[in-house]
């Protein structure tokens, strides 16, 4: 066993005395050592209950005869971080959390891992450490909030974001906002909708990292997500026997397998960041093309929140993520050889159906014939651009408007709030990329502001968007403003075109303009220079490479 390292022999007589100062027994380390690395804290919502989960996977791996020892990691709630320097921090804690894991499981040479993840970048965070580790784990996540009731209607954390938009354009009073805002998030989980949070839990499954039920099982229903955390546990051991690692299981098909699950949901716009982060730790490269050739040929089955009214206890009611993929499978479009956490993805999703058709649809009568997420080129993005199309209405899948420019997210709500943004705009969000922001912020602030308003505008940015985040809103913009990429030289009044359906976003000038631009542009200074974000803006790639850290 990996943990021999650390308790076997005479020169490791300190550290079984350390050991026993833990409690630990002789007999308790003749089994595996297995890492529960849970993110329980009392910041996110998302992970206020994760000790309980936590109990749960532990008394999983001690029943499969496993030795269970807990350690944390850190997290972020993004929705606590939106609109200010918080957010720069999101997604540059990936690669903490990621790092940190590491470090504890090679210090204490553990032989497992059941990973406790719930929100945003904690989850992919965890998914790098596995694949880097590749010592055998699972992830069990802490499970989906229950959506909230407001005058008749389900509503969940996004709805208060457009909340913002529709008091400064004088559509709801600031008593209407104070009661929407005291029931949207009635419970422990990840919000609600499919966010980023709740596509990564998701898109565990497809990468076969998880359990069934992991991205859907709302985390209010205490007993099933108890219950799938000693299975976790369990399995983990089965894992250990087997030796079964992370990179037996996350392969290219894996990978293939996440994407088309992802555009069949109509994911977060994040998953191409994030996905691409956990293939490169797996030694696989993930080019943004495959994203856009996979969603081509995937039709969109379910729209949940933000682009429809569904949420993820609906998705879960209609057989969850297994019947999402057995029916994306009636199209040849699934490797269904690749290997899970507990045998054959074909396997595991052949008896799931579709107990909700109005929350699942058939492959032949999709929402839209293509998936959930386009990559977008163009003289605007050169190494592309991302846009969650299945939250674009129809009548903004093609648009051109003029260049409002801001060269922070600041800024631009300022602009947005004050009634400065009119329909035909295209607002311009620059210098917050990867290495510009730093951290690639989110712009849910500003976009739900702009739907709350009501306004017909689109958006591009070098940063990024929440999940809750809907209308023509691309970000990734790579290269990103800091690095002088296209997007830096925009200047007010120029003319932008989107065409989504043909995969194009374009600036209105000649080739002679934007190099006599690009020869003028002088780089910014940083706008941090202390601290963690300023080392991390000076080691991360670029978003179209999964801002990964190297």
């Amino acid at each position: 066993m990996k943990s021999d390292a650390v308790k076997k022999g005479p020169t490791r007589c300190a550290h079984r005395s350390l050991f026993y100062a833990l409690g630990f027994g002789p007999e308790e380390l003749e089994k595996p050592l297995i890492g529960i690395c849970n993110s329980f804290n009392e910041v996110i919502p998302g992970h206020m209950h994760l000790k309980e989960i936590t109990e749960a996977a532990k008394l999983g791996v001690a029943a499969a005869g496993g030795t269970p020892l807990e350690f944390p990691a850190i997290g972020v709630c993004d929705g606590i971080a939106m609109g200010h320097t918080g957010m720069k921090f999101s997604l540059a804690s990936r690669e903490l959390i990621a790092d940190s894991i590491e470090a504890v499981a090679t210090a204490s040479g553990f032989d497992g891992l059941v990973l406790i993840p719930n929100c945003d970048k904690i989850v992919p965070g965890m998914l790098m450490a596995a694949a880097r580790l590749n010592i055998p784990s699972v992830v069990v996540s802490g499970g989906a909030m229950l959506a909230g009731r407001f005058h008749g209607q389900d509503v969940s954390v996004s709805q208060c974001f457009e909340a913002a938009g529709k008091f400064a354009a004088g559509k709801i009073s600031a008593d209407e906002m104070a009661e929407l805002e005291a029931h949207a998030c009635p419970s422990c989980g990840s919000c609600a909708g499919l966010f980023t949070a709740n596509t990564m839990n998701s898109l565990t499954e497809a990468l076969g990292m998880g359990l069934p039920g992991n991205g859907t099982i709302p985390a209010a229903y205490t007993g099933a997500r108890r219950l799938l955390a000693k299975r976790a546990g369990a399995v983990v051991m089965e894992l250990v026997r087997k030796n079964i690692c992370p990179r037996d299981i996350l392969t290219r098909e894996a990978f293939e397998n996440a994407i088309t699950t992802d555009m069949g949901i109509g994911g977060s716009s994040n998953t191409v960041l994030h996905l691409t982060a956990i293939a490169h730790e797996a030694g696989i490269e993930i080019p943004a093309p495959l994203f856009d050739e996979i969603s081509r040929r995937t039709p969109y089955i379910t729209k949940l929140s933000p682009a429809g009214k569904h949420h993820m206890q609906d998705l879960d009611e209609a057989g969850g993520i297994s019947a999402v993929m057995n029916e994306l499978a009636k199209k040849n479009l699934l490797h269904l050889d690749a290997l899970t956490v507990t045998g054959k993805l074909g396997d595991r999703i052949k008896d799931a159906k579709i107990m909700r058709p109005d929350v699942i649809r058939s492959v032949d009568d999709p929402y839209r014939k293509e998936g959930g997420i386009a990559i977008l080129s163009g003289n605007l993005c050169p190494d592309y651009a991302v846009v969650k199309a299945s939250a674009v209405s129809e009548d903004m899948l093609v648009y051109e408007g003029k260049a409002k420019c801001y060269d922070s997210e600041t800024a631009a709500i300022d602009a947005i709030m004050g009634g400065e943004i009119h329909d035909g705009d295209v607002v311009v969000i620059r210098y917050e990329g990867p290495k510009g922001g730093p951290g690639m912020q989110e712009m849910l602030n500003p976009t739900a502001a702009i739907t709350g308003a009501g306004l017909k505008v689109g958006l591009i940015t070098d940063g990024r968007f929440s999940g809750a985040s809907q209308g023509a809103c691309i970000g990734h913009i790579s290269p990103e403003a800091m690095e002088g990429g296209p997007i830096a030289l925009i200047t007010d009044g120029d003319v932008i075109s989107i065409d989504i359906p043909n995969r194009k976003l374009e600036l209105k000038i000649s080739d002679d303009e934007l190099q006599k631009r690009k020869a003028a542009w002088k780089k910014p200074e940083p706008k941090i220079k202390t601290g963690y974000l300023a080392r991390y803006a000076k080691l991360t790639t670029s978003a179209s490479t999964g801002a990964i850290v190297q």
